[in-house]
């Protein structure tokens, strides 16, 4: 991905996956991974004269930035695998819930029909009981 943006193969470079917020939300995203934006807002150091503070940085920074932007974007697609198996456990979680609570109200239903039905064979037995003993 990247060889492909240095070398001009490319534009841009777009990651989409599901942000997990909840157990029961999971929400598309679509984040654009190169090129790097850069957020401006920030305040730059400013000396006590006004003029901007120049930093010295050991090793040069583009050896910084090198090492530090490949590290930066792995992490991001890191993340972003990390975010959407969270998300398909939850909805596995969720999917195996709602079966165990369907089972159980089945085998209740289940059971209650059962228990009719014999409740309805022991009052007939006991009718033919009692009939036959008054035919005598």
């Amino acid at each position: 991905m990247t060889a492909k943006f240095t070398s001009g193969e490319v534009q841009e470079v777009y990651l989409a996956y599901n942000t997990f917020k909840s157990v029961l939300v999971q929400n598309p995203t679509f984040a654009k991974l190169l090129p790097l934006e850069v957020d401006s807002t920030e305040e730059a150091d400013v000396s006590d004269d006004g003029s901007q503070i120049d930093y010295k940085y050991e090793p040069d920074p583009n050896v910084i930035l090198d090492t530090l932007v490949p590290l930066y974007l792995q992490t991001l697609i890191h993340q972003a695998f990390l975010e959407t198996e969270a998300g398909e456990h939850a909805s596995r979680m969720t999917a195996m819930d709602n079966a165990t609570r369907n089972a159980s109200e089945l085998v209740d239903s289940l059971t209650l029909d059962y228990n009719r039905a014999r409740q309805a064979a022991i009052t007939t037995e006991l009718i033919e009981i009692v009939s036959g003993a008054e035919a005598l």
